[in-house]
Formats: C-alpha cells, sequence, structure tokens
C-alpha cells in the first residue's frame, strides 16, 4: 500500500480519524505538529518508549506494557493474560524522517484468524511546519467486531467501547507529548481529518 498522504493542520490542533476500512479492519491515525523543535528531539523509538509509560499511568495500572524478548504486550492488571500483543519494534527510517512499528501478533482483544495482520506505528517526521508526530493503527482485526462481516449490534458496541478509549487515550497522549516539548497546551482541540474511506468509529 502507498504511504498515507496527511493534511495540513495548524499546530495547535490535534488531527484524528477512525474508520473501518470496506474489509471491516480498523484504521485509525492521530497526529500533531509541534513547531520551532530541532530536528532529532524526539525520536520515533522514543515516543514508543513515552507511549508505554503513559499507558500504564493513564489506566491505573490497569494495562501494564510488558517489554520480552518475545516483542511487547499489554498485560492485564498483573496477570501474564496479554490483551494485545506485538512483535518486536522495527525501526525504519524514511525521506522525511522514521518510524517504529510494532506487528500485532495476538491477544485477547484480536481476532484470533486475524493475528498475522496489523500493526502500530509511531511515526516522526520534519516538515515545513515542525515536526509532526504520528501514531498509525491499522489492519487490525479486533475481536469484538467477530469476522470481516460483522453485525450492526458489534460495530456499535466496537465504536463505543474499544474504539472510544483508543481515540481519548491516544489524543490525550499526543497533547501531553505537545505540552512537554513546547511548554503549552494544545488549544485549538481535536479536528476530524480524511485519510482513507470507510465507516466513522
Amino acid at each position: 500500500m502507498s504511504p498515507d498522504r496527511l493534511p495540513e493542520i495548524d499546530a495547535d490542533k490535534i488531527a484524528c480519524q477512525q474508520i473501518l476500512e470496506e474489509d471491516h479492519s480498523v484504521f485509525s491515525i492521530q497526529w500533531v505538529v509541534i513547531p520551532g523543535v530541532s530536528p532529532g528531539t524526539i525520536s520515533s523509538a522514543s515516543l514508543l518508549d513515552r507511549y508505554l509509560r503513559y499507558i500504564q499511568h493513564c489506566t491505573a495500572g490497569i494495562i501494564r506494557p510488558v517489554q520480552t524478548t518475545a516483542g511487547v504486550e499489554f498485560r492485564l492488571l498483573t496477570s501474564s493474560w496479554a490483551l494485545i500483543q506485538f512483535l518486536p519494534p522495527r525501526h525504519t527510517p524514511d525521506a522525511a524522517g522514521e518510524r517504529t512499528i510494532l506487528n500485532i501478533s495476538g491477544g485477547l482483544l484480536v481476532d484470533k484468524q486475524e493475528c498475522d495482520r496489523g500493526q502500530l506505528e509511531f511515526i516522526v517526521e520534519e516538515i515545513a511546519a515542525g515536526s509532526r508526530l504520528t501514531l498509525k493503527l491499522a489492519d487490525y482485526c479486533p475481536l469484538l467486531l467477530g469476522s470481516r462481516k460483522p453485525s450492526l449490534w458489534r460495530k456499535w458496541l466496537y465504536r463505543f467501547t474499544q474504539a472510544s478509549i483508543h481515540k481519548v487515550v491516544t489524543v490525550n497522549f499526543l497533547a501531553m507529548v505537545y505540552r512537554s516539548i513546547t511548554g503549552k497546551p494544545v488549544r485549538r482541540g481535536v479536528v476530524t481529518i480524511v485519510v482513507r474511506k470507510g465507516i466513522t468509529t
């Protein structure tokens, strides 16, 4: 698939799109532009590290990210139950910056028939307006949807539970990173954008 083309947004906004694609896999993307920072101030690997710490903090330890030789797991409380499992991070440079990719490999929240697809990406790019920090979840098949042809009630269930939580967590995470780097809050909130076509969640 060709790279997603992201529209320009103001530096004091967070862009967001969450959809189900034609095959009912999840596509979710959020980004923020941080102006006036030197290239290399934040890397995609450090963005991932911040995110893992934030997940444990914002869920009060209910979700506990654990890094092992097999990859990364989001475990429930102190148990060994993994809500979602990823292969080890892959760091990839590109023309505008770099990305760290976590490929989904399993977990309680993943459709068992689709464990071999889906990835969570942490992307840092240098653009004219500053450093663009992006989190992108793509090709993810949630267990809640049940299949590639989910019923309407399953779509609504996913939308008002897992999708809503993911959006809130990701937007708040980017707002936290923006404030930690600039010393200022994101003032103009979240703007809905269109990167891909699909059913909004």
